[in-house]
């Protein structure tokens, strides 16, 4: 193998040629990927082909797995996959960092296309630390000393009426409700780096009025979203996704109809996030998720 790294975007995103993720990767192969991973913060692999084996032996290189989620159902006889799949429910729609209610997210995240529709579909990945460099010197200080809750349970319908396949998805999303506090700014365990740590999971910011909170959580969450700061990656069957869950955040637009869509989740398990005061993240509300958590 003659592993190359080719860079989708000046500020996220690589794909990588040159490797066969179907294969057991040696020690360096490893390492470079990880490091890739850690400066690209999304890396791309056409045309892999994996099965839920190969992806659960892919995603092992990169640290411990995860169990599929929290409170969602796994793949039947595969506790680690999570099926995202369209017509279960499985529209993300919403910028996100995947599971940061609880209190040791994941540290990476793998996706893996099954069923892609013909147009739309595409997942959209942001830089959370190019966002961070890009806030105002003001701004950038305010945010390095603020802390806010992450919860599972919110209205991410935004008011409007569920019917009754929807509200049976939102009882088992909040089947163990969770309230997590975590840094604004995360400080990356591995290369130092800050980024906004924040996403649809963060609704509220600790010592804030509502009002207040939420706008200053969308002012955040808009620099994270810039163009510049963001890949789009349009997705073909047997493609893999692996991106850092620690510096990103991601979208999967719902703009393909009623077409099928459906993606295999498999995370890596990750550590507690830390502040630039070196203070950690803690539980407010849950358990300490010990079957999602290595």
């Amino acid at each position: 193998m003659s592993l190359e790294i080719h860079k989708v975007g000046g500020r996220i995103g690589a794909e990588i040629t040159g490797v066969d993720t179907s294969k057991p990767l040696d020690a360096d192969t490893v390492g470079r990927l990880n490091a890739a991973l850690v400066a690209h913060k999304a890396l791309f692999f056409r045309e892999q082909h994996l099965d839920d084996e190969g992806q659960l032996r892919f995603a092992a290189n990169f640290g411990a797995l995860t169990t599929a989620h929290p409170t969602v159902p796994s793949l039947a006889g595969q506790p680690s996959v999570l099926p995202v799949d369209s017509e279960d429910g499985g529209r993300a729609n919403r910028w996100h960092t995947d599971v940061t209610f609880v209190r040791t997210p994941p540290k990476a995240s793998t996706l893996r296309a099954l069923v892609v529709p013909p147009y739309g579909g595409n997942t959209l990945i942001a830089d959370s630390q190019g966002a961070y460099r890009d806030l105002p010197d003001a701004l950038r200080e305010l945010a390095d000393r603020l802390w806010a809750v992450h919860t599972n349970d919110y209205d991410y319908a935004q008011g409007k009426e569920l019917d009754e396949a929807d509200a049976e998805r939102r009882r088992v999303f909040t089947a163990v409700k969770y309230r997590t506090a975590h840094p604004v700014v995360r400080v990356h365990p591995e290369s130092g780096e800050r980024g906004l740590f924040v996403g649809g999971f963060a609704q509220s910011v600790i010592g804030l009025p509502s009002a207040e909170s939420h706008d200053l959580l969308r002012s955040l969450q808009a620099y994270v979203t810039r163009p510049e700061n963001v890949v789009r990656w349009r997705w073909s069957v047997g493609d893999l996704v692996l991106f850092d869950n620690r510096s990103t955040q991601h979208y999967a637009p719902d703009d393909y109809d009623d077409l099928p869509r459906r993606l295999h989740r498999v995370t890596v398990a990750g550590d507690v996030p830390v502040g630039v005061s070196g203070e950690a993240s803690y539980l407010i509300e849950g358990d300490e998720a010990p079957h999602y958590t290595s």
